[in-house]
């Protein structure tokens, strides 16, 4: 569905996107992370054909930025971060209008289908420019998704909105992704990219890391199993440092703490061997590293 290689932009002397080589699948949900200013909004305006590269190439649902242009607009959805309407008119007229513009079959039922979808139906004959942020932010999907688009770009889709609103947004994200849609999503929310994404990438500039959450969390700072024992034991981690397979240890008070990369494997040898030198095991759990840890270590580096 995208295919970038080396995809460039510079604006004057500032560099805002550098060299970017990414595949997003069909059916995959792609989270695109990084602060603010790193080239996340530029690197979609490019990916939608509304704005070219300085340098390099990039495919879009088999089309060529650049190159087919009209055809890759056709083809996708986009929400912007910053949505815009026409504020005098009513939801179900603004809609009608893009419906027209994508050259929809039937725009009726297609507009009506997706104010259902989104809880707006009710509020279809109320002037756009009356509706609470939350409520602009399901419109502004509704329009991106009027032409059924395999592919859609969402930017930031629940910046800005009350818990309430941004759950209905998640799941509508999730049942895109149950539909099979492949979603290119640009988001702060790391807690988000973590439950609604396949991969992601981590971008400041230039692609810093792509990989699935879990992939990335035991990556990056490995796995950590703890064990929680009766009382402490003085210089156990020594001896438990003498698996070819612990990757580092520790203790806090009456807690041991073992990395290691394959814990499922492992554990039962480990266990096996603290009941040989007489420790109490009260029980074991794992440590967990979160995406934001390793988003932080990643941008800070």
């Amino acid at each position: 569905m995208i295919k970038t290689e080396q995809l460039t932009k510079q604006f004057g002397q500032v560099l805002a996107v550098d060299q970017l080589s990414i595949e997003v699948g069909e059916g995959e949900v792609l989270g695109f992370l990084g602060p603010n200013g790193a080239g996340k909004t530029t690197t979609v305006r490019m990916l939608t054909s509304l704005i070219g590269p300085s340098s390099g190439t990039a495919m879009v649902n088999g089309y060529s930025i650049g190159k087919d242009d009209q055809e890759i607009r056709r083809t996708v959805g986009i929400l912007t971060e910053s949505p815009g309407f026409y504020d005098n008119l009513s939801a179900q007229q603004n809609l009608m209008i893009y419906a027209r513009l994508y050259g929809v079959a039937d725009p009726e039922d297609q507009v009506k289908k997706y104010l259902d979808m989104l809880g707006l139906w009710p509020r279809r004959l109320d002037e756009s420019g009356t509706f609470s942020k939350g409520m602009k932010q399901r419109l502004a999907i509704a329009r991106a998704l009027l032409h059924e688009p395999s592919l859609v770009f969402l930017d930031e889709p629940t910046s800005g909105l009350d818990p309430e609103a941004a759950v209905m947004v998640r799941e509508f994200i999730l049942e895109l992704k149950n539909r099979k849609r492949t979603i290119f999503l640009c988001t702060h929310n790391l807690d988000e990219a973590d439950r609604l994404c396949d991969r992601v990438a981590v971008f400041k500039t230039r692609l810093l890391v792509i990989d699935t959450p879990a992939n990335l969390r035991s990556g990056i700072f490995g796995r950590k199993v703890v064990f929680h024992l009766a009382k402490s034991y003085p210089d156990l981690d020594v001896e438990i440092q003498k698996f070819d397979f612990v990757k580092s240890t520790s203790q806090v008070e009456n807690k041991l703490i073992v990395g290691l990369d394959q814990p499922e494997a492992y554990n039962p040898i480990l266990i096996r061997r603290l009941v040989d030198l007489g420790v109490e095991i009260q029980f074991v759990g794992e440590l967990r590293r979160s995406l934001e840890d390793v988003y932080l270590e990643l941008v800070r580096a």
